[in-house]
């Protein structure tokens, strides 16, 4: 017989219970005497679609929704240039129109891209926005760029969607001071208050420390920790208060984190008192021609409330530990200001123990407190002198050589030269000893490279390559080369793959790396770059 019942309903009954259980209802559909029966799961799918097409066709219009609020205010800014849009379009997908395997992953070149975009002022072009927003939602490290590039459309749109609610909580690069935010810092998620702090510190010191200061009773010691760390932002000596109290914390990180961040204000209270410590640790011999270490006999109780753990975490002797905690924690002021001798000179001495003044053991214990120093610090003039000058190499016949011993570590007391500085430092060291040791200092200059590091690094490819090297060995290396080589560097690049064997991995590697930097060059140029 005919259903009365609304035939989709019947339909979707049947299909749930099978129709082996359940005949094909008889309906009133139009064109259902059409349907071939004998195969009654086919039959039962045809008349569905006629049922879809029917409810889609007797559909009546909804109510039209309200307008959603005001529109997105005016961008003012110049629409980036055609060509710059189609390369936007093709970062945000991460696919390339060249052929397989000649690019690197080119999600890696998408900051690269909107660090310039933005240093230009240009906006992206409206359609593109969602896509802006959801990259930079799914990626932290591009949100920043990617809010200011994205514009007002990009904080009127966030408002009405729950899943960019991270723009509105987003302070994008010369963007103008917005007023502080108690809610966030009450309710908001931990990491968005570290942001809300570390942000409210760079535009206003003292009301960042205000605001960590009331709620610090009521934090978890891990985050105590992390938000004291916030503090390096803007620090001066109105924060000393404040840190001295967190001296008594009841945790060591926190004590320990309190303490380095006093021992960089040269002026502190616990600084002098390091200061004192180190001097009586560290004194010029009679008649100045070396140095004597009389290393701390205990760790009494002031130097542990000062940050100084009584036991080594990494299993280093207990006096030769507090020795290196005490000189890496005192100003290195300290050292010309008792010697009159400068950083060069006093790293050019003999060292030796106040009871054997011929051992040598604190030699390395002392310059690698100085660099810990150093880099605490931020003092150029002593990271100099513990780097030392720039490789040079050797003369003809000298034999191969040796790369300069490590003072603590390179790359720390590199990032804490101007950037030029240590391009031109890690330039003559990749020359003279090649790219065996260089991943780390690499990785301390700024990108992109500076076009005489690019070529030194292109040229100790070149070297390796030759040599018989397999192109995974200098992986590290090569994976930043795609994103920090200059671009001019491609036609060398190009060379570099035209010159390797045919289908050898090198010849892969260097088309790939030519490729990529053509790539760069394209994506710059189109920007105005």
């Amino acid at each position: 017989m005919t259903t009365t019942q609304d035939p989709w309903e019947t339909l979707h009954t049947t299909a749930l219970l099978g129709t082996d259980r359940r005949p094909l209802p008889d309906t009133a559909l139009p064109l259902a005497g059409s349907v071939d029966r004998d195969d009654p799961a086919t039959a039962l799918l045809e008349l569905a679609a006629l049922a879809t097409v029917r409810r889609r066709a007797g559909a009546l219009p909804v109510p039209a929704a309200e307008p959603p609020g005001p529109p997105a205010p005016e961008d003012d800014r110049p629409e980036l240039p055609p060509a710059a849009a189609r390369r936007l379009a093709v970062l945000l997908a991460g696919r390339a129109t060249g052929s397989a395997g000649t690019l690197a992953n080119l999600t890696e070149l998408l900051p690269q891209w909107l660090a310039a975009a933005r240093e230009r002022g240009l906006r992206p072009p409206a359609a593109l926005v969602p896509a802006l927003l959801d990259a930079a939602r799914a990626r932290s490290e591009l949100r920043q760029d990617g809010v200011a590039l994205a514009g007002p459309l990009g904080r009127w749109l966030a408002a009405r969607n729950p899943d960019w609610r991270y723009v509105l909580r987003t302070t994008a690069p010369g963007a103008p001071p917005q007023p502080a935010d108690d809610r966030l810092w009450h309710e908001g998620l931990f990491a968005e208050r570290v942001t809300h702090l570390t942000l409210l510190r760079r535009r206003d010191p003292a009301a960042g420390l205000a605001l960590l200061r009331s709620t610090w009773a009521t934090e978890r010691a891990e985050d105590r920790l992390l938000f004291l760390d916030a503090l390096q932002d803007g620090l001066s000596p109105e924060d000393e208060p404040f840190l001295e109290a967190a001296l008594g914390d009841r945790s060591k990180n926190v004590r320990a984190t309190a303490a380095e961040l006093l021992s960089t204000l040269p002026g502190s209270a616990l600084a002098r008192r390091m200061a004192v410590r180190a001097t009586a640790a560290v004194r010029l011999a009679e008649p100045g021609t070396h140095l004597l270490v009389t290393p701390p006999a205990e760790c009494d109780e002031a130097m542990q409330r000062d940050g100084i753990p009584l036991k080594s975490p990494t299993g280093r002797g207990e006096r030769a530990w507090w020795f290196g905690e005490v000189v890496a924690a005192a100003p290195l002021a300290t050292w010309p200001e008792a010697t009159g001798l400068t950083p060069d000179q006093l790293l050019a001495l003999r060292v030796g123990d106040s009871i054997d003044e011929t051992s040598s053991s604190w030699a390395d214990d002392l310059r690698e407190a100085w660099a810990r120093a150093a880099v605490r610090q931020h003092d150029a003039d002593w990271a100099r002198a513990l780097l030392g000058p720039a490789p040079v190499p050797p003369v003809r016949g000298a034999g191969r050589a040796r790369a300069p011993r490590a003072t603590g570590a390179p790359a720390k007391l590199l990032s804490v030269l101007p950037p030029a500085e240590r391009a031109a430092w890690t330039a003559a060291f990749i020359e003279v000893h090649g790219l065996g040791e260089a991943f780390q200092l690499l990785g301390a200059c700024t990108t992109p490279w500076t076009p005489p590091l690019s070529t030194a690094v292109i040229t100790a490819l070149s070297r390796a390559a030759a040599c018989g090297a397999y192109p995974w060995s200098h992986s590290g290396v090569l994976g930043m080369t795609e994103r920090a080589l200059a671009p001019e560097t491609a036609g060398a690049v190009e060379e570099l793959a035209a010159g390797a064997a045919p289908d050898s991995a090198w010849a892969e590697t260097f088309a790939r790396l030519a490729g990529t930097l053509r790539f760069r060059e394209a994506m710059l140029a189109e920007l105005g770059a």
